[in-house]
This record gives C-alpha cells, sequence and structure tokens, in this order.
C-alpha cells in the first residue's frame, strides 16, 4: 500500500505549528535577542516582497526563509549570490546553491552562506585620566559569518518539506579591557560561536495555486557573551501565496500576479504581517512591492528583476533588486543574481 503523503504532510504541519505555539514561543523576549545580523533578509526578490516569500519555491536562497522551499528546483542546479548595502556602512553578502541529483529522486541538497562587513571601527578604554574619559587603542574589524547545509524533498505533488543545520560565528574583535599601572592590561578576545537549526514546510492546497507554507528559523542553545546570556533570533513564519490571474481568464505565459502573505511571530519583537506583490510580463521582467506592518522605520519595499532564458532546457540567468526606505537610518538597496541549469 502506497503511503498517503498528503495525509502525512498534513499531519506534519499540525505537529510543527502546536510545537511552536505552545513552548517554544510561549514566553516572548522582547529586545532579549543576539545575532539579529541572521534575520537580515538578503535576497533582492524576497525583500522587494517585503519577505513573504514563507510559501513560495523552485530557488536556492529559499534556505535564508524556508528550506522546503528549494524542493522544487526546475533545473539540476540553482546558483545565487548578492549584496545587501545594509544602514550605518554596514554590507551583508550571500551566496546559496542548491543540487537536485538524479532528476530529484533524493530530494535537494543545499549551501547557503552569509556574511557581514562592519568595517573599521576605533577601539576605545575608560580612563580617569584622560580629560576625554577614555583613550584611544588602535581600530578593530568586527565579523560575522554563518554556513549552512540544507535539504529538502517533496512527497507527491502536494507536500514537501526541508531543513538547515548552520554554524554562525561572530566576532567583536580583541582588545583591552582595562588601564593599570599607566599601561593597558587585560586583553581579551569576544567572539561567540553557535549551531542553529531552520525546518520548513511548504503544502500545495489544491486549490488553483494557492499554497501554505510555514517555518521555524534559528532554534539553538542559549549563548552568552562574557556574562550576558541571549538566545538566536528565534522566528515562526506562516504563510500562503497564490497567483491571483488563476482568477482571470488570461494566458500565464505572457503574465501573472503573485499574491504572498506571512504572518511572523519573532521571539524578541512584536508579530508582523508581511504583504508582497509580484507582477510579471512574459516571464522575462517582474515589478515587485511589498509591505511590513508593526515596524518603526521600515514599512514599504520596491523591486525589479529580469530573467533570461538562455538554452532549451531551463537554463535561465537572472538579476534582482530592491529598495527599502529606512526612515532616519536612509534608504537600503539589494542586488542578487541567480542562474540556473
Amino acid at each position: 500500500m502506497r503511503p498517503n503523503f498528503q495525509r502525512l504532510g498534513e499531519i506534519i504541519i499540525l505537529l510543527v505549528y502546536f510545537a511552536m505555539s505552545t513552548s517554544t514561543f510561549a514566553q516572548q523576549k522582547l529586545a532579549q535577542a543576539g545575532m539579529k545580523w541572521l534575520t537580515v533578509g538578503t535576497d533582492a526578490r524576497a525583500s522587494a516582497l517585503a519577505g513573504a516569500v514563507t510559501a513560495t519555491e523552485g530557488y536556492s536562497s529559499a534556505m535564508f526563509y524556508n528550506p522546503a522551499g528549494m524542493s522544487r528546483l526546475s533545473t539540476g542546479v540553482n546558483v545565487a549570490f548578492g549584496k545587501t548595502l545594509w544602514i550605518a556602512d554596514i554590507d551583508y553578502s550571500y551566496a546559496s546553491v542548491a543540487i537536485r541529483p538524479g532528476d530529484g529522486e533524493w530530494g535537494v541538497f543545499g549551501l547557503s552562506v552569509q556574511g557581514v562587513d562592519y568595517g573599521d571601527l576605533t577601539a576605545r578604554v575608560r580612563s580617569e585620566t584622560d580629560p576625554r574619559g577614555y583613550i584611544e587603542t588602535g581600530t578593530f574589524t568586527p565579523s560575522a559569518w554563518m554556513i549552512g547545509l540544507g535539504y529538502a524533498r517533496a512527497f507527491g505533488d502536494k507536500f514537501s518539506i526541508g531543513g538547515n543545520v548552520k554554524y554562525a560565528k561572530q566576532n567583536l574583535g580583541s582588545g583591552y579591557t582595562q588601564i593599570a599601572g599607566g599601561g593597558l592590561s587585560g586583553f581579551k578576545d569576544y567572539s561567540v560561536d553557535v549551531y542553529a537549526f531552520d525546518l520548513g514546510v511548504l503544502y500545495h492546497t489544491g486549490y488553483k495555486s494557492l499554497t501554505f507554507g510555514m517555518s521555524v528559523r534559528n532554534f539553538s542553545k542559549e549563548i552568552s557573551y562574557i556574562k550576558e546570556e541571549f538566545q538566536l533570533p528565534l522566528t515562526f513564519r506562516i504563510g500562503l501565496s497564490m497567483d491571483v490571474m488563476d482568477w482571470f481568464d488570461m494566458n500565464k505565459e505572457q503574465q501573472g500576479f503573485l499574491l504572498t502573505v506571512d504572518a511572523e511571530h519573532p521571539r524578541d519583537y512584536q508579530e508582523q504581517i508581511r504583504i508582497g506583490g509580484e507582477y510579471t510580463f512574459f516571464k522575462l521582467v517582474a515589478f515587485r512591492a511589498g509591505y511590513i506592518s508593526g515596524t518603526n522605520e521600515e514599512g514599504v519595499s520596491l523591486g525589479i528583476g529580469a530573467l533570461k532564458a538562455y538554452n532549451d532546457e531551463g537554463g535561465t540567468l537572472g538579476a534582482d533588486y530592491a529598495y527599502t526606505p529606512f526612515g532616519v537610518f536612509g534608504n537600503v538597496h539589494r542586488f542578487s543574481f541567480q542562474i540556473s541549469f
């Protein structure tokens, strides 16, 4: 007897939702998470949609949002990479690759990396003798990076599941901690690392192209910097997506309009609703917009993308750009590129 993958998918979705809603997020700790850089959206397409991509699929950078989203690659390999010009002159870079061996018979394997460039900062130590109250001890360059391995698999036409295991490290540099006897002392290295896990599911409802997605990201043990303990920014999301052109008698090869909605429950922040829309014309160019509720500085996001087929076997080249006004912090620009073959 063949297993009922549809029923299996429904059971797993209910179990994961119940576990997340009753235990992991039972006590919300506002503004008490570390390594917040893990939550910054890096992919330009996803960011233009306000990050509401939990229920989308078919690309390797889904590992940064819902790892189940890479389960249905249309080609054997998808590679993506990009850069984010963040606030305060901080730069984010990412890359991801997903491989579908054996035409998907063994699922999809993925590799993701992310790095943060904070630039050079001036190191200072408190001093009671200096009129400024401190002395400068040189410069240091803090850094943060993550590498992850992912796996996703589709079970039948409706249900798919995926997960990541990630190693993340943050280094705030090394420096002196005090002044003693007219000189500097107490040299210390300020770095921390941790393993984290992501889990995601996707479910095609059977009603036109309506898809349901769910993910939990950055699940890890508690870690500490010196004396302060904290957890990673654990986040639970559920989302829906659908091509609204399904309701109209139109050729979807010529144009489409993807509507996405995510409900997000972070451990360290209030709940948010994310809404995104993507209009595509002849599958060559896409215009995007999104909105995030419940934020002080973020809100509307805009973007554009272009896709070009370069062979008859599904190979494509793509480029995306996203623009996000960030209030008093200025504007954030994101650039992403991808290739499928």
